[in-house]
């Protein structure tokens, strides 16, 4: 470290002669560089500098410099509100703003309307104006007459009291006492006049302080901190124009300085809804939806509120935005439990009833029909979405006649408590568990093709598949011994292939796929799946294209916006895209706050419905090692016979395994021997099955086994 010596030269009386204090002692000092110089070694300049400075940045002396500018330009602006209210009153000023408010707006009719109210006013001045030639002599003439009819009366008075008194001097008393009266009147005046013109101009300035401060005319600096930042401000006509106004779009504000204080006329009611306001804005000529939409940020701001807190969608009607402003901070207030918690006799309904499943913006309960419509839910990670996806799953168990089929690609326990209720329970990350749900939902298209195939008018119950994070398994690079991927989005991909086959058919036999995924692409979520879905609902996402891929391009250009959402901040909220709830008219969304069931919660309303059912064995696993060969089955069942009816070939599968051939029709058999190439065919009108080429087939699959092993 660098040492600077710093020489002081002081005299001192205590040096004797001759010694060099005489001519002035020599002091080193050493300092450290990085210290400041003290405080008595700055010239007073800076230390007057400093003083000041400090003086004038304080907060107190802030403080009070802003109180008194903003109480001095309450005056001001109270003084130019009333001359804009005293000139409105007394010119037709009013009238042409809102001549031209109209007109801006295009609405013509009003724009009529309002330049005949003002050709009424100023007719109605012109009269005035003219009765005021003539009114001079009519006011002389009634103050004539209004005095001789005052004097005439006081004397008659006086005449009466004289008689009463017998005193002719009483004919003039009443006459006296009002100019005593008079003379009384003036005094007072004489006296109060002085003290009334010097307090007269200060309460003029209190007043118009009054208005000012009331309508907070001051520049927005030298407001109070509370009111700067204007936080929970409450809603009204003109902060919702004045927003508007300075949003950017030049067109707007332009049409809106036209009309001057009018732009409210822009405005429909202003609402109560849930917790926060409403309000339809019929946007003037040239001014499209989207720019106002695009600007949803801004306009938070330019109403005191955060972002999150404004939702901009688009009514029926044309030019108009419909803006959704919450209450500050209501949006960040949980909301209460499930009613699946708290109402313990609560029974589910597939076909007619709903779900309940949160509320809306507006504080209604927001419940959701599942009855065939397939399913998806996306969003981001930790958002909130298997807590949104099994809420429903927990109502819908409800219905003691709904199966499930689950399969729990993240394998943390978040669906346990369907242990005993589901018919299938896959849970874990693995491309191993991958494989299991993939057969697992190819089964359910096995299902759905037997329903299709039963007689008309069967009724069949409900069938959940549900796949939580379904980007696993269209991620998994895994194959099966055909060389099928089981993950990936081509025609040749077993899982979605089969959703893309249950999305297609199986909502006609109660067969419906529900899906939850995470940050959706197209890799992990492709475009045919996500279209399948009847029901789409995002939690928060991070970008816009993520929203149009979780919700479809017609919910996001209605106004749909996800990717806005806080993560971490709104989980549980999201916005749903569906038939199953009800939308307000016009738009093509809604944004839903859902219910939080945890896992304890979750385990209680699984109890209940398993306390409906008779007892589910629920398999967590699909056993592929007591898969059975139908080709080598089917070649036991012939033995020796030449040929077989395949009615008896059917009849003998049946009682080797019940489980796994006693469901099958001639279909089934016809098509595993298409396949192997050993066609069944006539044989004295009836159908059979040759030994010959049942054989032929097996050995030539085995030879070719053999070759593709080696």
């Amino acid at each position: 470290m660098t040492e600077n010596v710093v020489h002081l030269y002081k005299t001192t009386d205590r040096e004797p002669t001759g010694s060099p204090a005489d001519e002035g002692a020599t002091l080193t000092l050493v300092t450290d560089p990085s210290a400041e110089p003290a405080a008595s070694m700055l010239p007073l300049w800076v230390r007057s500098g400093r003083a000041v400075k400090t003086f004038v940045t304080h907060e107190t002396t802030r403080t009070t410099a802003r109180a008194v500018a903003r109480h001095t330009l309450y005056v001001a602006g109270g003084a130019r509100i009333a001359a804009r209210r005293t000139w409105d009153g007394r010119t037709a000023a009013r009238y042409e703003r809102m001549l031209r408010a109209a007109e801006a707006a295009g609405n013509h009719e009003a724009a009529a309307e309002w330049e005949e109210r003002g050709q009424r006013y100023r007719e109605a001045r012109h009269r005035r104006r003219m009765d005021l030639l003539h009114s001079p002599l009519d006011a002389a003439k009634g103050a004539a007459v209004s005095v001789g009819m005052g004097v005439g009366s006081l004397v008659l008075l006086g005449v009466v009291m004289a008689i009463a008194t017998k005193d002719a001097t009483e004919v003039v008393t009443p006459l006296m006492a009002v100019i005593k009266f008079i003379n009384l009147m003036i005094t007072i005046v004489q006296v109060v006049w002085g003290p009334a013109i010097t307090i007269g101009p200060l309460l003029a300035l209190l007043a118009l302080w009054s208005v000012g401060a009331h309508q907070q005319a001051a520049p927005q600096w030298a407001l109070p901190a509370s009111v700067r930042s204007g936080e929970g401000e409450p809603i009204t006509p003109s902060i919702v124009v004045k927003a508007l106004r300075d949003l950017g779009v030049p067109a707007l504000r332009n049409a809106i300085k036209e009309m001057g204080d009018a732009g409210a006329s822009m405005l429909g009611p202003i609402t109560i809804a849930g917790c926060g306001v409403e309000v339809d804005v019929t946007l003037p000529s040239g001014v499209s939806t989207i720019e106002v939409q695009n600007r949803r940020r801004k306009l938070a701001e330019n109403l005191t509120r955060h972002e999150h807190e404004v939702f901009i969608t688009i009514p029926q009607a044309a030019r108009t935005v419909r803006l959704w402003v919450a209450d500050s901070g209501a949006l960040d207030e949980p909301i209460g439990p499930s009613p699946l918690v708290t109402d313990e006799t609560m029974t589910a309904n597939y076909k007619t009833g709903r779900a309940p499943w949160g509320q809306d913006l507006r504080g209604d309960a927001a419940a959701l029909s599942l009855y065939q419509r397939h399913l998806l839910i996306t969003g981001l990670s930790n958002q909130g979405k298997t807590v949104a996806l099994r809420s429903l799953a927990l109502w819908l168990a409800l219905d003691k006649s709904v199966q499930f089929l689950m399969g729990d690609l993240k394998g943390v326990g978040d669906w346990a408590m369907f242990d005993g209720l589901a018919d299938t329970l896959i849970q874990g990350p693995t491309d191993e568990h991958v494989i299991q749900v993939t057969e697992m939902v190819e089964g359910a298209v096995d299902e759905m093709n037997r329903r299709i195939q039963a007689p008309p008018g069967t009724v069949f119950p409900p069938l959940i598949v549900l796949v939580d994070e379904a980007q696993v398994a269209f991620m998994c690079p895994a194959k099966d011994e055909d060389k099928r991927p089981y993950g990936g989005a081509k025609a040749n991909s077993r899982y979605f292939m089969a959703v893309r086959k249950i999305h297609n058919q199986g909502r006609a036999v109660n067969v419906l796929m529900w899906q939850g995924t995470q940050d959706p692409t197209n890799e992990n979520l492709p475009k045919l799946v996500r279209e399948g879905a009847h029901t789409r609902a995002s939690l928060a996402l991070g970008t816009e294209s993520q929203a149009r891929m979780a919700l479809g391009d017609k919910a996001v250009d209605g106004g749909a916006a996800p990717n806005l959402l806080r993560p971490g901040l709104d989980q549980g909220t999201l916005v749903l895209a569906s038939s199953g709830i009800d939308i307000p008219a016009g738009q093509s969304s809604i944004t839903v706050r859902t219910h939080y069931i945890d896992d304890d919660a979750a385990k209680a309303v699984t109890d209940r419905a398993k306390a409906l059912r008779d007892g589910v064995t629920t398999l967590h696993a699909i056993d592929r090692a007591e898969e059975h060969d139908p080709l080598a089955d089917i070649a036991a069942m012939i033995g020796t016979d030449v040929r077989v009816r395949t009615k008896d070939v059917l009849k003998r599968l049946a009682m080797l395994n019940e489980s796994a051939y006693g469901g099958w029709s001639f279909l089934d058999l016809k098509r595993v021997l298409d396949d192997a190439g050993a066609e069944p065919y006539k044989s004295d009108g009836v159908m059979v099955v040759a030994r010959d080429r049942v054989l032929h087939a097996l050995t030539n699959r085995d030879t070719d086994g053999s070759a593709s092993a080696s």
